[in-house]
């Protein structure tokens, strides 16, 4: 059974590297019976114009997509080559079957490049010429921090800083999502004022290297005033209700499955 997401982005998973419950973990979020403390990794699914856009390729991705309901990607969209956003790129090796074309890829030099590695496996000629489903069939499409268009829609990347690495957030419109972020460049902060709804990474209360916390987070959102925000990439440091309760007014934790319209 599949779904229409149009108009939608459906959160596929709001949590961190290790997703929540962590292994071996017997915390009292990792414990809880509250289906919104169950994390796998962060991704997202929009519903544009001319069809359905995927932000990452967690490696629950197959698990996510058969819980939302999505049954076709047209396309995908990265932020970054980190494991927990790329690894389960594999489970696209499917869509070209329905697509009847190589499923494109947006992303930068620097993730291509760590495609081509990671995945070499996709590349080998002799696997290119494997019928659909036998190995992923990509068409790269190269994008930078200059806005381009995709399935129908005007996308504007968002230049971010993830500890030491560069890495991009994306705006829809009035929506953006920026997940995996420390620091928030100048001339991107300028790219993400008048915001209806801001989706913005927050690892836990204590300060990291790599992420927001709440507190910055918080910051954050008061300085761009967007009419929401919403926290993902959440650990399992925070769990839902209590984090729910001890925020502003205008934000609010995300949990797998949440939908917002564009």
């Amino acid at each position: 059974m599949t779904r229409d997401i149009a108009g939608k982005l459906v959160f596929l998973g709001t949590g961190t590297s290790h997703g929540v419950p962590v292994i071996g973990c017997d915390c009292a979020t990792c414990t809880s019976a509250n289906p919104k403390n169950h994390r796998m990794r962060s991704s997202v699914a929009i519903g544009l114009p001319e069809g359905n856009l995927l932000i990452d390729t967690t490696p629950e991705l197959r698990l996510q997509l058969l819980r939302a309901q999505i049954g076709v990607v047209h396309a995908v969209l990265y932020t970054h080559s980190h494991a927990d956003h790329l690894f389960g790129l594999d489970d696209l090796r499917i869509l070209p079957r329905y697509l009847e074309a190589d499923v494109p890829i947006y992303c930068e030099e620097s993730v291509e490049a760590k495609i081509r590695s990671a995945f070499d496996y996709a590349f080998d000629p002799v696997a290119m010429a494997y019928p659909a489903g036998g190995v992923p069939k990509l068409e790269f499409r190269r994008i930078d921090t200059e806005p381009f268009e995709a399935l129908g829609a005007r996308i504007t990347p968002i230049r971010l800083r993830h500890g030491r690495y560069d890495v991009l957030g994306f705006r829809f419109g009035n929506l953006a999502y920026c997940t995996d972020v420390k620091e928030i460049p100048p001339e991107s902060m300028e790219k993400l004022t008048g915001l209806d709804t801001l989706i913005l990474g927050c690892l836990r209360h204590t300060p990291h290297v790599t992420h927001m916390n709440v507190e910055e987070a918080i910051a954050t959102a008061e300085r761009l005033a967007p009419k929401r925000t919403i926290l993902t990439h959440m650990c399992h440091r925070l769990e839902h209700d209590a984090l729910a309760r001890q925020l502003p007014e205008g934000m609010e934790p995300a949990y797998d499955g949440l939908e917002v319209s564009l």
